[in-house]
């Protein structure tokens, strides 16, 4: 067992952080299992979120063991906090090093600007870790955030059926050159008014830069006119062989068409051509339409995430 003293930390600092920080969740989920820790596309959104509206280095720790990373951290807006630890240095003091690191930074925001940085702030867990849950309640977190998710799973062991589309309409992935306008319109118009549709057409093709992004997952329904009309964003996890999807959906005058069913249709397809033998998704646990468009392509519902906050 790793000793903490031993341990240093820094904040962000370059691209390869991003890529420690996907290996460390990649080693830790096969050291566990799906739910316990985040997947890989998921922390890469969260970071595009952090890069494109905050800045990465002022919000996001690190905690090294000589060079290997074996924590983070992330601050972010709403304001949301969350945090990774591998398994052998887990409760041994980063957690609590990573909770004093964001209050105190949230302090000095709320003095900086109370109005962006004056809600409670917001974590969450996967129902079974309990742990993770005892540690934020005695850190003054309650459940009771808006935006709890069920995590649904689907396997790859069969053939996926064939997308089926309305009449001109094509399902593939994002264009080489060109369509960055377009995609990232999709983004703000699915998405309006939350944070996670605040992306400029620059701040989508940084995105495409990160390391993890694959375009041919970025998997977008185009209609006879050329719109973009639903997209997929779809992520792996080649250690463990898991796909996951987010974010996803559908321009509202295009919605109720199939074209979101068809894009996941076809990014399942294309994960498992890359040897993934399954995909996660989540989606509030009251969005029943989405429940029930993932269902239908073959997911199912295996556990739930609960929102806990903190006010002042």
């Amino acid at each position: 067992m790793a000793s903490h003293s031993r341990l240093n930390s820094r904040n962000y600092a370059t691209e390869d952080d991003l890529r420690q920080m996907q290996a460390l969740l990649m080693e830790a989920r096969a050291q566990t299992d799906d739910w316990r820790y985040a997947h890989v596309g998921d922390l890469i959104f969260w970071f595009f979120m952090v890069a494109c509206h905050l800045q990465a280095k002022e919000f996001i720790r690190l905690w090294h063991d000589g060079d290997k990373l074996v924590g983070y951290a992330m601050l972010g807006e709403d304001p949301s906090f969350d945090w990774q630890v591998l398994p052998e240095y887990e409760w041994r003091g980063i957690e609590g090093e990573a909770m004093a690191w964001a209050e105190a930074r949230l302090t000095e925001l709320r003095t900086r600007d109370p109005q962006l940085w004056g809600g409670p702030i917001v974590s969450g867990s996967r129902q079974d870790n309990a742990r993770r849950i005892a540690f934020l309640e005695e850190h003054g977190f309650q459940p009771g955030g808006e935006f709890s998710e069920v995590n649904m799973l689907c396997g790859l062991d069969m053939p996926v059926a064939e997308p089926v589309l309305p009449a001109g309409c094509q399902v593939r992935a994002l264009a080489e050159t060109g369509e960055i306008s377009n995609r990232a319109g999709a983004q703000r118009e699915v998405w309006h008014p939350w944070t996670v549709g605040n992306v400029s057409d620059e701040d989508y093709a940084y995105f495409m830069r990160l390391p993890g992004y694959d375009r041919e997952l970025d998997v977008v329904a185009v209609a006879p006119d050329g719109v973009i009309a639903a997209y997929v964003n779809g992520w792996i996890d080649p250690v463990n062989q898991i796909g996951d999807f987010g974010p996803l959906g559908a321009r509202p005058a295009y919605r109720r068409q199939g074209l979101t069913q068809a894009a996941l249709l076809e990014c399942l397809r294309r994960m498992q051509a890359r040897g993934m033998n399954r995909v996660s998704v989540s989606t509030g646990v009251n969005n029943t339409p989405a429940i029930r468009l993932y269902e239908s392509v073959g997911f199912q519902i295996v556990n739930e995430y609960h929102e806990y906050i903190k006010r002042d």
